[in-house]
């Protein structure tokens, strides 16, 4: 099968650790210190932790009593998402300055499609220099970037030098660099899945490419036939400048850990009340409750329950909660519960996407 080849210049930038970043930056004692941000040394879930933290194994989404265990010389600080999004929109104003194409994915990075330009500037890799230098002079923090022919190269290239580096990936280096890769650092394969991967001998790209469409769908399912393309360079999805929010939700950690049905239902009316008041201030509505529900010992199980009509009240998420919760009972004391909203009323069918023609990256 012969495939077209991508020619589209696409920026990732990402900021370098930049919740722990920021409070650096405010706060000068914290400065080349091992920082926390967000959980606690006993309770919680650290939100992302800067450099000097990581050498030490400390990393995002790890409990804030393990992350003191690593590193006993650990600083926790608390989350303030009003400063991060001050300085995300000063961020995102410096992109909007090169393309209109620009797609957030969070506070702290952002795809951007540069194949034309605003400022006329043929190089990709010159354009993501600038944008680095901009951002350095006017927050104080560093970003890193990956520079390449679509988003998934991009994204992946963005970690090879970070923090405060670039990579770029030039369109007749690009099945070289997937082939070389190792598996792990394919964007989207996770832990779990590069260990399934590892049981069929696929432990890089090249080893990848070796595999049928037929054999990776047998056994990865739908992603099979993402993984058969992306490792031959071919990843057609456009920089999406509205990209359609999935789902919405809100989640809460305890104090204490809850063991009661009764207990849960009433922390679930506040978390139900949350998230009726994000959907309204979106506009939106869904079909599919989904209860999370993470244990004492970390481990966690989701229940999703879908409707025949579009829901956004709070009581009716509440009834849909209260189905999930007493499906069946629990198997622990219980740390954290979420509530989803997903299969929304916003959801739009994509057309195909097209190739333009090659440049030079430079």
């Amino acid at each position: 099968m012969e495939f077209k080849e991508a020619t589209r210049k696409i920026i990732h930038v990402d900021m370098d650790a930049f919740y722990a970043s920021v409070e650096q930056l405010d706060n000068p004692e914290l400065r080349g210190k091992p920082l926390a941000v967000g959980g606690a040394e006993n309770r919680g879930v650290v939100c992302t932790a800067s450099y000097e933290a990581r050498k030490f194994g400390v990393r995002s989404a790890i409990s804030g009593s393990l992350a003191k265990k690593l590193c006993p010389e650990l600083i926790f600080v608390p989350c303030r998402f009003d400063r991060y999004r001050e300085l995300s929109k000063k961020i995102h104003k410096i992109f909007y300055e090169y393309t209109d194409l620009v797609e957030p994915l969070s506070l702290d990075e952002a795809y951007l499609d540069v194949t034309h330009n605003k400022k006329g500037i043929d190089s990709a890799s010159r354009i993501a220099r600038e944008i680095r230098t901009r951002i350095f002079e006017e927050t104080g923090l560093t970003a890193s970037a990956g520079i390449s022919v679509n988003k998934f190269v991009a994204k992946v290239a963005s970690d090879i030098n970070k923090p405060n580096g670039q990579k770029t990936i030039n369109p007749e280096e690009v099945i070289g660099f997937l082939e070389a890769l190792d598996i792990k650092k394919f964007y989207g394969i996770g832990a779990k899945t590069a260990e399934r991967m590892y049981q069929f001998g696929i432990y890089t790209g090249a080893d990848l490419k070796t595999k049928t469409l037929e054999f990776l769908e047998q056994h990865f399912g739908k992603s099979g036939g993402h993984y058969y393309y992306i490792v031959r360079g071919v990843h057609e999805s456009p920089v999406q400048v509205n990209r359609t929010v999935k789902s919405v939700g809100a989640e809460r950690t305890f104090d204490v850990n809850l063991s009661s049905e009764v207990f849960l239902m009433e922390r679930l009316q506040h978390i139900a009340q949350e998230l009726n008041n994000r959907l309204k201030k979106h506009k939106l509505a869904g079909k599919t409750v989904t209860l999370k529900i993470k244990y004492s010992d970390f481990s966690q199980t989701t229940r999703s329950k879908t409707l025949p009509y579009f829901i956004s009240d709070k009581s009716l998420i509440m009834e849909a909660a209260e189905d999930l919760l007493y499906q069946e009972e629990l198997k622990d004391s219980v740390r954290l519960v979420g509530l989803t909203l997903s299969n929304l009323n916003n959801e739009k069918k994509e057309g195909p996407t097209s190739i333009q023609l090659k440049f030079d990256f430079k």
